[in-house]
């Protein structure tokens, strides 16, 4: 009788104590403000990459919807640089919520990824969100010491989530991220090389409007404002004879001539303060007007083409609330400062010569090693084109000498086309997201889930109207 009664006491002490499955029972959100009911759990809390010095970087992990045991981890980073995941990714594109218009509680998104895949969310590096170090020089960072802190932070998450320890491991992120994650990823496979412990099981890498190679990536925005009509033919072909992109930089002044400077200028004379860069067909959002409004308890929606654009001021408004931040475990230093979606540089003095990078070479490093490569874009985004991602993914192609497998093609979705793609070999694929975004989640959702679940299950985007019907309960 006493075994029994000792036995039945382990066994609550293995589901309770140390949190079900080996989770952080201190790390479990019990529900936030204002949040709809979900049969799933999330947790947040902080990992310290750097004792000593005080380093933390904060985190986010909601687990799939169903199958939860089965499914595998998805690692979103967003970009900037120095811009939040949480903020980003996790609550306006890809997570399991979305700001109400009020900016006090939250409302369930049906198109998120967690249908597909257990997601982390993490903000980084220190300086970002909740994120801090309680050394002042760790806030000149750059690319090496933001990948390195990554690699340290995933390695701490698993110990926590020892569950996830061998589960496939997918690395996905958009914009600035195209650094971000092909860095970590490199160091993973040099940690598996050498490690005679735990391999990282990265399966795959999505990239969503990626900056890759400024040499192509810049002239290619010039390329779609023109396209787009934004911009004159004549100022069109002044930046194309005047500025010389081999030679680009990514901090502004550009370093080139006078005639090169006064061209840029002009295009950004023409595309005028009230166009959404990011997404060319939405309106903008005036957040002067909308933070009063969210003060005064108001609800604040404003809607354009069926998306919330104002949706950023409202996620800012809602992190900000204290009761927020305890339900999170969040900001337990009281930081001097309030959350913002993007440190300022007045903190978070990163180097942005950095941003000068190729990052190519480590996608070629990815193909080498056998990782399945999709880099896609919103085709309605200006700052990062498909046109210029498009360019950098042939050529890659064509220095590994990889074949079309896929010719370039619509894909479909619902019945309608989702965007277009093409395939190189057996592991390179590019496509687009019509009607998308530089955020293509919070754009366009159900294509975005789509093309997603598509990708971690290794599966090609349909070519036809029909959907298979396994893959029907992803696309709601």
């Amino acid at each position: 009788m006493g075994c029994r009664v000792i036995c039945f006491v382990c066994c609550l002490s293995l589901l309770f104590g140390a949190g079900v499955y080996g989770y952080p029972e201190e790390d479990l959100v019990t529900g936030l403000p204002g949040q709809p009911e979900v049969s799933f759990r999330q947790f947040s809390g902080y990992v310290d990459v750097d004792e000593k010095a005080g380093r933390s970087l904060f985190y986010y992990f909601v687990e799939a919807e169903k199958d939860v045991h089965r499914l595998p981890l998805t690692l979103w980073l967003n970009g900037g640089p120095g811009c939040s995941s949480i903020g980003g990714g996790a609550f306006t594109e890809l997570g399991p919520f979305f700001p109400s218009g009020d900016g006090r509680g939250l409302i369930k998104n049906s198109k998120s990824w967690n249908k597909a895949s257990n997601l982390l969310f993490v903000e980084s590096p220190a300086g970002v969100g909740w994120s801090y170090s309680n050394t002042s020089s760790d806030y000149t960072c750059g690319d090496i010491s933001t990948a390195e802190d990554m690699l340290i932070f995933m390695k701490k998450w698993y110990e926590k989530f020892q569950e996830f320890l061998d589960r496939p491991l997918f690395l996905t992120g958009e914009s600035y991220a195209g650094h971000y994650i092909p860095q970590l990823a490199s160091l993973m496979i040099d940690h598996n090389k050498h490690s005679k412990g735990h391999q990282f099981n990265i399966k795959g890498v999505a990239l969503g409007n990626p900056l890759l190679k400024l040499d192509r990536d810049v002239p290619a925005v010039t390329e779609f404002m023109w396209s787009h009509g934004m911009i004159s033919d004549e100022n069109y072909n002044a930046i194309r004879n005047e500025c010389d992109f081999d030679d680009y930089s990514f901090i502004y002044p550009h370093n080139e001539s006078d005639s090169c400077n006064a061209a840029i200028n002009e295009e950004n004379r023409a595309v005028t303060d009230y166009i959404n860069v990011y997404d060319v067909i939405v309106d903008v959002c005036y957040p002067s007007i909308v933070e009063q409004e969210l003060r005064l308890h108001k609800v604040v929606t404003k809607m354009s083409m069926g998306i919330d654009v104002c949706m950023g001021s409202e996620r800012t408004f809602y992190f900000n609330l204290p009761e927020v931040q305890k339900a999170l475990h969040a900001n337990r230093t009281n930081l001097p400062y309030d959350w913002k979606t993007c440190a300022d540089y007045s903190l978070l003095k990163y180097n942005q010569t950095d941003g000068d990078a190729n990052v190519v070479p480590l996608l070629k490093k990815l193909l080498q090693h056998k990782i399945p490569l999709w880099i896609y874009s919103g085709d309605q985004d200006s700052v990062v084109p498909l046109v210029g991602s498009r360019t950098i993914v042939r050529e890659l192609a064509a220095d590994m000498k990889m074949s079309i497998t896929v010719p370039y093609s619509a894909w479909f979705h619902k019945g309608q086309v989702g965007g277009w793609q093409t395939e190189y070999g057996k592991l390179l694929t590019f496509a687009t997201v019509r009607g998308a975004a530089h955020m293509v989640p919070y754009a366009q959702p159900g294509r975005a889930l789509h093309l997603f679940s598509s990708f971690i299950r290794g599966r090609r985007l349909p070519n036809t109207t029909s959907i298979p019907i396994d893959q029907q309960q992803y696309y709601y």
